[in-house]
């Protein structure tokens, strides 16, 4: 059976884990960091962030487009939908806290001086804001000031339980000079678990993978 959504667009419906109702699509692939070149080149046009109900085939979009204002991809947290819009103008980045018809509400906004803007997201259960780069390292912003070390092949995937969970890629058997990988390459991941002082918990070998439920899978 083929079902049609009150409004079509011809966009991607992305999912959102941890629940099957809504999905999301966003009007184009620019991130908050994207409002810093554009602002170099005249201002940004805006984007729109869109939410398709897959119980009712209902449309809802929380904003109307707005220059210079960009929105981060949403997730959902505890029963309601949650993501950061970014607004130039006002040089603020607001979290919002949604659900269709029931509620649209302010969380917390911070100052875009204040915060990274590059790789700045939401993640985590309960929410956490924050950014991660090799030159900047990790840095929380809500609702715990954290910050430590990360190295270029590190990235932070889920904080859970006063725990941060790193994954690190690992190249083994490449061959430098030549360029190309030997007989022994071998690529995979480690998880590493560290404390919010950036004290290493534990190390092991495998990859975190998150399942529609939004349940944690290690691989």
């Amino acid at each position: 059976m083929i079902k049609r959504f009150d409004k079509i667009e011809g966009r991607y419906i992305e999912k959102i884990y941890g629940q099957d109702r809504f999905g999301y699509s966003q009007s184009d692939n620019e991130d908050l960091y994207d409002l810093i070149v554009w602002a170099e080149q005249g201002g940004y046009r805006g984007s729109e962030l869109l939410f398709y109900d897959f119980h009712t085939g209902n449309v809802y979009k929380p904003f109307d487009k707005k220059r210079n204002t960009v929105y981060g991809a949403p997730v959902y947290v505890e029963k309601f939908l949650y993501f950061l819009q970014g607004d130039y103008d006002s040089k603020k980045v607001t979290l919002y806290r949604y659900m269709p018809e029931k509620i649209l509400e302010k969380v917390v906004q911070l100052n875009m001086e204040d915060v990274n803007l590059y790789n700045l997201i939401i993640i985590g259960n309960p929410l956490y804001i924050i950014s991660q780069e090799a030159e900047d390292g990790f840095r929380c912003y809500y609702p715990d000031k954290i910050s430590f070390p990360l190295k270029e092949q590190q990235s932070v995937i889920l904080i859970e339980d006063g725990k941060v969970y790193i994954e690190e890629w690992v190249e083994e058997g490449w061959d430098v000079a030549a360029g190309r990988a030997t007989d022994q390459y071998k690529y995979y991941n480690r998880i590493i678990i560290k404390n919010f002082a950036g004290n290493t918990i534990s190390e092991e070998l495998g990859c975190l993978n998150q399942s529609a439920d939004g349940d944690w899978w290690i691989s």
